[in-house]
């Protein structure tokens, strides 16, 4: 296959899933917006709590990332039964790790304390989490639904679902929130209705379109029924993706931590520049998902041509667009940071002019960033998740938060230091991962599923 047909290919992929990820993306901040709107302790809790709720998702999310790779190699095999087996297996994992977690939001409270979080900012998130706990179970199913079918390559409806849930939690916000439209003015208890209801609502559409769409795969089918050959499979691809992606998260979780002890001005342009670098990595994040699926589609053939033509493309279509990023990041800061801000901000000019210099640091750390996910795809994509997890965990904790700390606060450099630190961590996972996806890709191709 020529290049020009990999690029097309992984654009037809990963559009959608760019559009998705960007629609995700926007739900949380919709949540913030609007609570911020609500009231400055609601926000607070809000943020606090759906970081208590991302961090274990995110860690759970690990089985459904699992069912990508596997489901593509076997969708290349032509082989139906192991398809609907990988699948099945991905919502009981995901199941299970769901349950397991509950208490933990049940009695968030004493862990938040535990925390240092104040006794009322930690009662208020309990009290959110009690509800909007429970959705972790859907969210978790959906994800593996969404994995699915990206592996399917039916990745317009992963958009589409993405895009109703989103105008869905929008208007469920603004009614249960503030008692719009007859609703009961609920606060906090509002968003965490609303935010549970979506995710219920996001797994029976997405359910019900594969019922509709593919009868044929039967995946819903005695789903009481284990394999426990595609259960551990998955278990031992998902738990290492999982702990590489809690270490990422952990990575800024702790970079925002350094930024409050320089003060609030540094911390809140930090959190201008981290939305702004979050929202562009979304397109990369789309485009590594493209490349996890079209990797295990040449595992699955036992192509290491096709593999390494393509690997080449999505990797060319990343950095470029890092490039573009760095462009816009360093000639346009003052417009893209003032849609954060308010015009009668007492702190406006000095938050301006530390977002501005953040702004190209998130832009240099974005060419990196987009390296490491890249290749962290492509790995992902030959079933190969345990050495990236240790390089992942090593890049991100023994070079990386080591080297925030000693540039910002040892040397001085503040903020600039922190996320340098994030750079030269984010730089040495993209050399560790990217040098042993070529090392090794062709032959693990070449093995086969």
């Amino acid at each position: 296959m020529p290049k020009s047909q990999h690029a097309k290919a992984i654009l037809s992929l990963g559009l959608p899933l760019i559009g998705g990820h960007l629609a995700q993306f926007s739900i949380g901040l919709t949540d913030t917006i609007m609570m911020g709107w609500y009231s400055v302790e609601g926000l607070a809790a809000v943020t606090l709590a759906s970081t208590f709720f991302f961090v274990l998702f995110i860690f759970g999310s690990g089985f459904a990332q699992a069912v990508m790779p596997l489901v593509a190699s076997q969708f290349a095999e032509n082989d139906e039964v192991q398809m609907r087996r990988t699948t099945r297996m991905g919502l009981w994992m995901s199941f299970v790790f769901a349950i397991a977690v509950m208490p933990m939001f049940y009695f968030s409270e004493f862990l938040l304390l535990a925390l240092g979080q104040t006794p009322e900012l930690s009662s208020e998130a309990q009290g959110y989490l009690r509800i909007a706990g429970w959705g972790v179970i859907p969210a978790l199913g959906v994800m593996v639904l969404k994995s699915y079918l990206a592996a399917l390559e039916r990745t317009q409806v992963v958009l589409w679902v993405t895009l109703v849930a989103m105008v869905v939690n929008g208007f469920a916000n603004y009614a249960l929130i503030f008692g719009n439209w007859g609703a009961p003015e609920l606060g906090l208890r509002g968003s965490a209705i609303a935010s549970l209801g979506v995710q219920i609502l996001s797994l029976l559409v997405i359910a019900g379109y594969v019922l509709w769409a593919l009868p044929q795969q039967r995946i819903f089918a005695r789903l009481w029924k284990p394999d426990w050959d595609a259960f551990f499979l998955v278990g031992r691809l998902g738990v290492p993706i999982g702990f590489t992606i809690l270490a990422e998260v952990g990575l800024f979780a702790t970079s925002t931590l350094m930024m409050g002890w320089l003060g609030t001005n540094q911390l809140a342009a930090h959190g201008v520049a981290l939305q702004l670098a979050s929202l562009t990595f979304m397109i990369h994040l789309g485009l590594s998902n493209a490349a996890t699926v079209r990797s295990g589609n040449a595992l699955g053939r036992k192509d290491p041509d096709h593999l390494m033509r393509g690997a080449k493309v999505v990797i060319a279509m990343s950095l470029l667009i890092a490039a573009l990023t760095i462009v816009v990041f360093v000639l346009i800061p003052d417009p893209l940071i003032s849609v954060f801000l308010d015009k009668d901000e007492p702190n406006r000019a000095e938050i301006m002019a530390i977002g501005a210099v953040l702004l190209l640091m998130a832009g240099i750390f974005q060419m990196v960033d987009a390296a490491q996910v890249m290749a962290l795809g492509l790995l992902r994509g030959l079933r190969d998740t345990k050495v990236p997890m240790s390089f992942a965990v090593f890049s991100y904790w023994v070079i990386g938060v080591p080297c925030s700390y000693v540039l910002g606060f040892v040397f001085e450099y503040e903020g600039v230091g922190v996320w340098g630190g994030l750079v030269v961590g984010l730089a040495v996972a993209a050399v560790l991962m990217t040098e042993r996806f070529f090392r090794l890709g062709p032959s693990l191709a070449v093995k086969g599923a």
